[in-house]
């Protein structure tokens, strides 16, 4: 195990990629046993970890149709929560800059916990090494752990007792919250979740987190009105060096 340029060693990529690929991975625990109660079959529920693995999409999916939401409803909420890692792939794929044969395979671990681990190295071999034992052990784990969790699901009982719907939220909450960092980023997730709690009595299931989406568009363009208008400000804690 060796470091490349002075970097970190390899030892310690792999120790934290192994830290966040198995704490993150056990959760698939909670989702099996939520899909399952939701009335999903084990092979539906197992299938959805194997072709979707992006654990926010998958909760929202199972979420909307345990609350009677429409199919295609709940399907366009789980897309869109998706949808950002896309833009992870974009930052990605030149920190990785994988042969094109590999690449397909690759962005199917492209999600929230691979990202941060590679983002967060500071040479290309680091990278790599990050992002594959993160993506390889989270991967592994979260389906290993999903069908555990769907096949437990019935000596569980109740799963709202238990409270493990809510684990997969909190998964996401916490790896989100640490990076809204400016003020413009705090403002949007404040609003989309006034929009998502306020209009979740009223909205069919699924409906109201589309809607809390556009927070994200409607602040970036007041920012950008509010710019044009005065130029940034001194200290503006909105604009971040290198971004």
């Amino acid at each position: 195990m060796r470091s490349e340029d002075g970097g970190k060693p390899d030892a310690a990529v792999v120790r934290d990629a192994l830290g966040v690929g198995v704490a993150v991975g056990l959760s698939g625990f909670a989702f099996g046993v939520t899909s399952a109660g939701s009335g999903l079959t084990l092979l539906q529920t197992c299938a959805l970890s194997l072709l979707v693995f992006t654990g926010a999409s998958q909760f929202a999916l199972v979420g909307a149709l345990a609350g009677g939401g429409n199919p295609f409803t709940a399907a366009a909420g789980a897309f869109f929560l998706g949808v950002r890692n896309a833009f992870y792939g974009l930052r990605l794929s030149q920190l990785l800059a994988l042969p094109r044969a590999v690449r397909p395979f690759a962005a199917q671990w492209v999600i929230d916990e691979t990202t941060a681990v590679a983002l967060a190295q500071p040479t290309r071999r680091s990278v790599r090494i990050g992002f594959t034992v993160t993506g390889l052990t989270l991967y592994v784990l979260w389906n290993l752990t999903t069908l555990l969790g769907a096949l437990g699901a019935d000596a569980i009982g109740d799963t709202d007792a238990w409270g493990l719907d809510a684990a997969g939220p909190a998964v996401f909450l916490a790896l989100l919250a640490p990076m809204l960092k400016t003020t413009t980023e705090r403002v949007v997730a404040g609003i989309a979740v006034v929009l998502g709690l306020g209009l979740l009595p009223v909205l069919p299931a699924g409906v109201p987190v589309l809607v809390a989406a556009l927070a994200a568009p409607a602040v970036l363009w007041a920012e950008g009105r509010r710019r044009a208008r005065t130029g940034p400000a001194e200290g503006d804690d909105t604009v971040e060096e290198g971004r």
